[in-house]
């Protein structure tokens, strides 16, 4: 064999490893040295008992100078870094593959694990996520079916469980998937004890509550999605009407992610302007304009999309990457998420629903003081009330 064909070899074999993606790197460096020492030692051998013309020494040396060892003037080892902010997804569904890819495509972590029960399904999202690294900033990405992958996260969302079925109410999934979260959070506890964990699964208020029981962490460590994507169907819904941007518009859907949800007409507004002053009769039963319905669709938008796609995804995606974003990098950015609510307007039990939050990278900092109508107040203490009684005839 001449040099030139030992070159192709090397050359075909490192465009085979760099071609699969950053991750393979690693592989095509080890590849590459290994194979050079033999191919020099193979090279003053063969020298010494043959004549090669001055070209092909030259095309040899000039192609040789281009392998990747010659790139370079290494001033130490190379070492993997320990990457600075860390996210890892329990459950590579459909939800959970979206909050995957909304968090590498926004470059809002250095590396992202993806966890799922399910090998061969989490294997291909791995594979097709890390094949976009071309198109992004550097995210190293990695997981499969051990949660050694998660160790020493920052963040950790739970996505795991049954996925809802079309006409299905989220309070119906509660004790299949709390059977699923007494084996999930262990193993989150286990290998990521400083991490802040944030639950995604349906029904999200009761099995955040669960896992925080669960996990043992204080309660601003453990917090649910709840109402931030409720709130952003409501804000693009209102902007819809007036013809504004939905970021223009201040509004927000608190207490339960899913029926009893509450609508807070009595502090939205446009421009500095509340709505409510403007027009009296916002939000009411009695709207002759019918804006109540606005409310409506909010809570028929999920069941809406799971009958006519047969899951939801994108929505939520984002959602928890603006929250991934906030806890990571310490935002104090305000979202509506599900949290400890006990002595809250005169709650004395302990509930998760979703208020108005402070977000940090200390997980939930405070919660901001609504001044509710009545009618509002009493609504979201309903609320509390349905998804306490729920959670009570739970099976530990």
């Amino acid at each position: 064999m001449n040099r030139l064909k030992i070159f192709n070899l090397l050359s075909f074999n490192y465009c085979r490893f760099s071609n699969a993606g950053a991750n393979c790197m690693p592989q095509a460096v080890w590849f590459l040295n290994q194979h050079l020492v033999h191919t020099t030692s193979f090279c003053k051998s063969s020298h010494a008992d043959s004549e090669k013309t001055p070209n092909e020494t030259k095309f040899f040396h000039l192609n040789r100078d281009r392998t990747f060892s010659g790139l370079f003037n290494p001033f130490t080892e190379n070492q993997m870094c320990k990457p600075k902010t860390k996210v890892s997804v329990i459950g590579s569904g459909s939800v959970g593959a979206a909050i995957a890819f909304s968090i590498m495509t926004q470059s809002i972590s250095d590396a992202l694990a993806l966890i799922d029960c399910d090998e061969k399904r989490v294997t291909g999202e791995l594979l097709d996520l890390q094949q976009c690294s071309q198109f992004v900033d550097h995210c190293f990405i990695s997981g499969g079916k051990d949660y050694s992958y998660t160790c020493d996260s920052d963040v950790v969302f739970v996505t795991a469980g049954a996925r809802q079925k079309e006409g299905e109410s989220r309070l119906n999934l509660m004790q299949r998937n709390l059977d699923i979260l007494k084996c999930v959070v262990p193993e989150i506890v286990k290998h990521s004890p400083n991490c802040i964990i944030v639950v995604v699964s349906n029904p999200v208020d009761i099995l955040t509550h669960a896992v925080w029981r669960l996990s043992g962490f204080p309660k601003h460590r453990v917090l649910g999605s709840g109402t931030l994507l409720d709130s952003a169907r409501f804000r693009y819904l209102i902007g819809r009407k007036f013809g504004i941007a939905p970021a223009s518009v201040h509004a927000y859907i608190i207490g339960e992610h899913g029926d009893s949800s509450v609508a807070v007409w009595s502090k939205i507004s446009v421009g500095g302007l509340n709505l409510a002053d403007i027009y009296p009769k916002f939000g009411h039963e009695d709207d002759p304009k019918r804006f109540a319905d606005i409310h409506r669709d909010v809570v028929e938008s999920a069941y809406k999309i799971i009958q006519m796609k047969g899951y939801t995804s994108w929505a939520i995606g984002l959602s928890c990457a603006t929250l991934c974003n906030a806890l990571l990098h310490d935002r104090h950015t305000i979202l509506p998420v599900s949290t400890n609510v006990k002595g809250l307007f005169g709650i004395d039990y302990e509930v998760f629903l979703s208020m108005p939050c402070v977000i940090s990278s200390g997980g939930v900092m405070s919660i901001v003081n609504l001044d509710l109508s009545e009618k509002e107040m009493q609504m979201f203490k309903t609320s509390a009330g349905i998804l306490h009684a729920a959670s009570s005839g739970l099976l530990w």
